[in-house]
């Protein structure tokens, strides 16, 4: 077996088991969080650098052969996404030190953002469809119980809408895994993509696609199924709200994608071209949403629907160019939105709101502080010299090369209006004089209201997140050096089944 595609999933459940165990002693279980997501990330790292340099990784769990046991198995893309789990991981774990309450610790924070990761790492490593569903229901049982955590009535409000349509998706997606049972009698992705390639009853398949297309599609946020996404993301705390931002959508994105470069290839002309229409819509709405927007992290919720746009233009474009556009794109766009939701935090606490009308002020008592906002959202913006800027360009190649000139056009109009949106943030909360009531607060060095070591967690997830997208874009050509690798083996996934199924296909 091999160690290193299980530590993603055992390292959360241990730690979670662990900190369950210190339920009455809060610092302990800070310590053990901490330690947690520490190596969480160093074991992903590990993952990442094998299958960089020696390929697809596969285990089979008890010994069983593929396609009878469960298959566990981690590609370029996996590992790359798991990678950044244990970055956003370590991140929030770091920032909750400070900016989580009591009594959210007590009624067990930190068990269930380690179950949450455990939840989001099984569902990239899995090779099974059915098992990618009790991923997705591990991790959405943590998220329902983090969001509702505090009980407060916009928490629960948000809540609810949040639950009812996961469950729906959840539904859904059941439904098609025992439909899909049914036509291929076999539920490891492998093994499907062979059989419904076979299939003499491709209406049959295309059918099944579109109901995957609808579960994650939801779970993704994609228009027009978006709409619970921006009524409840600004509503728990900002650290439960960044871990949101940064990993729920993008596993059912990550799901999209993976499902429909490895199953349903059979009819490209429709599944990938209504794709890339959803992604031109998913674009438009969420940059308009955000523009309407007054609450900061409402308006960044909006601009996570119009990045969910950008990363399935690449897979309805459908090259390798395009999926590697997509997964440039991701790597940015996690990293970039996680800094942006951290330090939508930090503003509240100097402006004890999040409502952008009334903050003003921040650039000339906190000039550091509107540095670290400009980094990750020139990069949203797509700008030079940010990650952004390289991984849209990669995008726009690919569109162009295929001929896809509307998305190409949509999608630089939506960019230009993504600009819009982060200037006007910058307008009302740093560059405007504050209001009067909140003059003195602004203006204040004490005004973040944590003193000494204790702001450190507070302001070293911002700045490294800050500086791993200028860091990404001065590295843009490496990164998208292994982003292409990553896009082939998506975009030519015999060598997935190979290491799935051996001699066997």
């Amino acid at each position: 077996m091999n160690v290193l595609l299980i530590l993603p999933m055992l390292i959360p459940l241990l730690t979670a088991s662990l900190a369950l165990l210190a339920w009455n002693h809060p610092r302990l279980q800070r310590g053990l969080s901490v330690f947690g997501a520490a190596s969480l990330l160093g074991a992903a790292i590990a993952l990442l650098t094998v299958v960089w340099s020696d390929g697809i990784q596969v285990t089979q769990g008890g010994n069983w052969p593929a396609p009878f046991g469960i298959t566990i198995i981690s590609d370029l893309f996996s590992a790359i996404m798991v990678g950044l789990t244990g970055i956003i991981g370590l991140s929030v774990v770091l920032y909750s030190l400070v900016s989580i309450d009591p009594a959210r610790e007590s009624f067990g924070f930190h068990p269930l953002i380690h179950v949450l990761l455990m939840g989001v790492c099984g569902a990239f490593l899995t090779g099974d469809i059915f098992n990618l569903y009790v991923w997705f229901e591990v991790l959405l049982i943590a998220s329902f119980v983090l969001l509702a955590l505090g009980g407060e009535r916009a928490q629960m409000e948000g809540a609810i809408k949040y639950v009812t349509l996961n469950l729906l998706s959840s539904a859904i997606f059941l439904a098609a895994i025992g439909l899909l049972y049914g036509e291929a009698g076999t539920l490891n992705m492998a093994d499907l993509a062979i059989r419904l390639g076979n299939s003499d009853r491709q209406g049959l398949t295309t059918a099944l696609a579109m109901l995957f297309l609808v579960a994650f599609g939801i779970k993704a946020a994609i228009f027009p199924l978006f709409f619970w996404l921006p009524a409840s993301y600004h509503t728990p705390p900002v650290v439960i709200s960044t871990i949101f931002a940064a990993l729920l959508t993008k596993v059912g994105v990550y799901s999209l994608i993976r499902v429909f470069t490895l199953m349903f290839t059979q009819d490209t002309a429709l599944t990938h071209t209504l794709i890339l229409v959803i992604a031109g819509f998913t674009m438009v709405t969420g940059v308009l949403g955000a523009i309407a927007q007054v609450e900061f992290r409402r308006l960044l919720s909006f601009l996570i629907v119009c990045e969910i746009g950008f990363l399935l233009m690449g897979l309805g474009i459908f090259t390798p160019l395009g999926l590697a556009g997509s997964v440039f794109f991701m790597i940015h766009a996690i990293i970039s939105m996680s800094a942006l939701f951290l330090l939508s935090g930090l503003t509240e606490r100097i402006c004890h709101t999040f409502n952008l009308k009334q903050m003003g002020g921040l650039y000339h008592s906190y000039p550091a502080l509107a540095v670290l906002f400009l980094v990750p959202a020139l990069g949203l913006a797509g700008l030079p010299p940010m990650a952004g800027f390289f991984a849209k360009v990669t995008l726009l190649q690919a569109a162009i090369e295929v001929e896809s000139y509307t998305i190409v056009i949509v999608a630089l109009v939506v960019s230009l209006l993504v600009l819009v949106a982060i200037a006007r943030v910058w307008n009302e909360a740093f560059w405007k004089n504050p209001p009067d009531d909140i003059a003195g607060l602004v203006g204040r060095p004490g005004a973040l209201q944590v003193s000494g070591a204790r702001l450190i967690p507070l302001l070293l997830p911002v700045v490294t997140l800050a500086s791993l997208t200028l860091i990404m874009g001065i590295a843009a050509e490496a990164i998208l050096a292994i982003a292409m690798d990553a896009g082939e083996q998506l975009m030519n996934p015999s060598g997935y089944i190979q290491a799935v199924l051996g001699g066997q296909q």
